[in-house]
């Protein structure tokens, strides 16, 4: 809004109302204004649960081996989150772009998804919340929103990079097709000038290979939605974990945006060149800003929880944000501790089930997610119960378990940067 607004008092030549036109004023306004949104709104909001008497079910205390009781503290926390995140953008993005117009859509979605499951968990007192194959349909329904509007809008279109041998040496130099067009192609991690193309995937279909590479982008981006918002929902389990490894994520998925929606460094990593996208760096340092004012309450000891409501929505930014710029088949790297995190929880119950059948207790990790496990301790463990890995047999306080996973975080994202140039 504020944007259109200095747009036109531009017009009219007023000293300062050109800066708004800057991609980097705006996203770094919205990440001080997000910042501020999330710390005031934050404290009033906990002052009102808190009134109300609206806290989470009293988690598992067997858990935490140091004694800590969180017992009586707030969840729903998400809503801090979304509303520090909607109001920046709304003010300062530009809201004829198809890209913001999807996050806000996800944002939005993923949000009423997340505050049902936490409605049922608190005013329902049943601590399942909402059923699993809701939340899928949820994710599901939201992927196929995403595929088909980058499909079907005329807006969501990409300058493919096109390395071009010098004619004097073997120098490389990188030009982005004239044309925008449609692209079912996506980068590729280490792989030098290459990318692949869902429709090439698909070329045993004969000439009906583009309308299958559209299936399989669909699918994928479905996949991907449910797959890393489901992650950061099994990683929301310690004070500020998922808040500070999701504000990470975040940081490396800016610079992706940035690099991708500039022509100039496009062809100087060899990306793909993405018109529109640098207002996701608007909405990304909101979402930044959101989650660190977050951590001012959140972190250890936590005086509220962000519950479903915000961990599925800070799944589905990622998750959306990398489709969007064509980086998805970077998250297995820069969400590597979502991706271990429900790998230890699908191998956990793959491993138990696969016992049962046999009438054998057996599990491979003390316990999942995998972050539990380093809090477990050896007295906890089932004596009629085999498992494949016993350690760590010294057990972490949870503010270090959550700075340690902050570190890892770090480094993948590092990594997950440094792929650009490392091909």
């Amino acid at each position: 809004m504020l944007y259109y607004l200095f747009r036109l008092f531009d017009q009219f030549g007023i000293p300062g109302s050109h800066l708004w036109s800057y991609i980097s004023f705006r996203s770094l306004l919205a990440l001080v204004m997000s910042m501020v949104i999330s710390a005031w709104f934050g404290e009033k909001f906990i002052k009102f649960l808190k009134r109300k008497q609206i806290t989470e079910v009293q988690r598992d205390a067997n858990i935490d081996p140091f004694g800590v009781k969180k017992i009586g503290v707030p969840s729903m926390g998400g809503i801090i989150i979304i509303v520090a995140i909607l109001i920046p953008v709304l003010l300062l993005g530009r809201m004829r772009n198809i890209y913001l117009i999807l996050m806000i859509i996800t944002t939005v979605w993923l949000g009423l998804l997340g505050g049902l499951d936490d409605y049922i968990k608190i005013f329902r007192h049943n601590k399942e919340g909402l059923q699993g194959k809701f939340k899928i349909v949820g994710q599901v329904g939201l992927g196929l929103i995403v595929g088909l509007v980058l499909y079907f809008s005329p807006d969501a279109v990409m300058r493919e990079n096109v390395a071009i041998e010098k004619k004097t040496g073997t120098e490389l130099v990188v030009k982005h097709r004239q044309e925008a067009t449609k692209s079912l192609k996506t980068t590729i991690p280490f792989v030098k000038g290459h990318n692949l193309d869902y429709s090439q995937v698909m070329s045993f279909m004969g000439d009906k290979k583009e309308a299958a590479g559209w299936v399989l982008f669909v699918v994928m981006t479905i996949l991907v939605v449910t797959a890393v918002s489901n992650g950061a929902n099994l990683n929301d389990g310690m004070d500020g974990m998922c808040a500070g490894t999701s504000a990470i994520i975040g940081v490396a998925l800016g610079i992706f945006a940035y690099v991708s929606s500039h022509i100039e460094f496009a062809s100087y990593l060899n990306i793909m060149y993405i018109p529109g996208s640098q207002e996701l760096v608007v909405f990304i340092c909101a979402f930044i800003g959101a989650l660190i004012g977050f951590l001012w309450y959140n972190a250890f000891p936590a005086q509220i929880f962000m519950g479903d409501t915000g961990s599925l929505t800070i799944g589905g930014i990622i998750a959306v944000c990398a489709i969007i710029i064509h980086k998805e088949l970077m998250l297995p790297i820069l969400c590597g501790i979502f991706f271990v995190e429900s790998l230890s929880v699908m191998l956990q119950v793959w491993y138990f089930k696969m016992g049962k059948r046999r009438g054998v207790r057996q599990r491979i990790f003390r316990r999942t997610p995998i972050h539990d496990a380093f809090r477990t301790q050896d007295s906890q463990l089932d004596p009629d119960c085999t498992y494949l890995f016993k350690g760590p047999h010294n057990v972490v306080h949870e503010s270090k378990i959550t700075i340690r996973f902050w570190i890892v975080t770090i480094i993948l994202a590092v990594i997950t940067i440094i792929t650009l140039k490392m091909r």
